[in-house]
């Protein structure tokens, strides 16, 4: 099917859905994403206080956070591929019911090792959510209205990033963590409400295409493997056996996959999407822009707290200055794509987060923190003009009966960035640590957030190219 036929169908799609609708379903949409994106930033600020509570380890309590983002980037995948097949409210319902359970779960669990395996279940219903939210208001909206409504979810993501560390403090000093996890459960229940009522069923006819369960089992496996030699390298080593024999059956198990899917008549991963040059590009520059903002995520706590002095309020503070330029800059790029096209958009987004990470590394050392919160709204400012136009360009080249599988692909892509900026800045970072010295920290931080700018500056060249 071509790229043509493809929108032709998702407007058809769109205009059969009322325009005041269509603003409700973007609500319901925008409580979900709102909540996933509080949770994770909640969750990781309340941390230490479930180590202490739980009387585990700081490697143990790590993989609350962990869990759920393997799960929710082996799923993504194979669950946006069952929302073109069996429908994309089904499964998204589906996983806000199983968000809030793993929720409610999480705040009862009564030990370490049951609190990992319910966030287990919190981010299995995540991945339904992600996968297939994307989808839902790409074929509510037409294509000249596709941009400012993805922009409106991106500002719901960076609300509750933004939110989250204050709100996350706040609850665990009030009422303890675990009401971090409660808190999801009334939140939850007016979100599935309103995506039971106001979100048209489009649960497709049967077409007698399979689910391929195989490709879903081999490719969530890959990565799951992939994620934690990512995750874990720069603790054992990157040359060490057990990181280096991860990696080798991380590429095996994928190469086996891509193998799998080019014989199957309806694969889990339809490569032909990868045949548009804006579909690949897209793709690629979002992994990108993840990198590059998860590198400064991973360091900038250490300069702010460790050799700066701050407390983790202060410095939690300093941090919002990137998600709030965020919010606001989102929906205002989303619109201004629909009117002039997402390359010039996308591109200038990722030149000027390479600009931001760049003076954020040229103040690390005796910069004020007034200095450093400039440069995260400068760094915040690129990424609001990226992500809204480039999500749109991505699903918008994606024909209607794989728009389950482009939102996956896109989600994966952001995990993936998510680990690997987290890989290349502590890999960087605690290299440098290691040599010891009084600035080895400071120096370390620069290092990391200039490796950051230049993955941007690539992603800046891949946006552009991508016509």
């Amino acid at each position: 099917m071509t790229g043509d036929a493809g929108c032709y169908h998702l407007a058809v799609l769109a205009e059969s859905t009322p325009s005041d609708r269509r603003w409700y379903v973007l609500t319901a949409i925008g409580v979900s994403t709102f909540m996933s994106a509080l949770d994770g930033s909640v969750v990781n600020t309340v941390l230490p206080v479930m180590r202490r509570d739980l009387h585990t380890t700081v490697a143990g309590i790590e993989w609350v956070a962990t869990v759920y983002l393997l799960a929710i980037s082996a799923l993504l995948l194979g669950v946006g591929r069952a929302g073109d097949a069996r429908g994309h409210k089904r499964m998204y319902v589906g996983g806000f019911v199983l968000f809030v359970l793993g929720s409610a779960l999480c705040g009862i669990a009564p030990t370490a090792v049951m609190l990992i395996a319910m966030r287990g279940l919190q981010g299995i219903g995540a991945a339904m959510l992600f996968a297939n939210a994307p989808a839902i208001l790409t074929m509510s909206f037409p294509a000249a209205q596709r941009g400012r409504a993805l922009g409106a979810q991106g500002t719901f993501t960076y609300l509750g990033l933004t939110a989250g560390p204050s709100l996350g403090g706040w609850l665990a000093q009030s009422f303890g963590w675990r009401s971090v996890f409660f808190i999801n459960i009334p939140v939850g229940a007016i979100g599935i409400l309103l995506a039971l009522r106001v979100i048209d069923d489009d649960r497709p006819e049967a077409t007698g295409e399979p689910f391929d369960y195989t490709g879903a089992t081999v490719f969530a496996a890959g990565l799951v493997v992939l994620l934690i030699a990512l995750n874990l390298g720069h603790a054992w080593g990157w040359t060490s056996l057990p990181t280096l024999s991860l990696s080798a059956a991380a590429i095996i198990l994928l190469a086996f996959f891509i193998g799998i899917e080019r014989r199957k008549a309806n694969p889990m991963l339809d490569l032909t999407l990868f045949g548009s040059r804006v579909f690949s590009a897209a793709t690629v520059s979002a992994l990108l822009n993840y990198i590059s903002i998860f590198s400064a995520t991973f360091v900038l706590p250490f300069l702010l707290v460790q050799s700066r002095g701050l407390g983790t309020r202060a410095a939690g503070l300093v941090l919002t200055a990137q998600p709030i330029v965020m919010a606001i800059v989102a929906p205002i790029s989303g619109a201004l794509s629909d009117r002039i096209g997402s390359r010039l958009l996308a591109t200038l987004g990722m030149l000027v987060l390479a600009i931001g990470l760049a003076l954020i590394a040229g103040c690390a050392a005796t910069g004020s923190l007034a200095s450093i919160a400039g440069g995260l709204a400068v760094a915040g400012l690129g990424v609001g003009l990226f992500v809204s136009p480039n999500n749109s360009a991505l699903m918008g080249a994606a024909h209607r009966q794989r728009q389950g599988i482009a939102a996956g692909i896109l989600a994966t892509a952001r995990n993936v960035g998510m680990v690997l900026g987290f890989g290349l800045s502590g890999a960087i970072f605690t290299t440098i640590l290691a040599n010891g010295g009084h600035e080895a920290l400071v120096h370390g931080v620069e290092a990391s957030l200039y490796a950051g700018a230049a993955v941007a500056l690539l992603g800046a060249v891949t946006a552009f190219v991508r016509e």
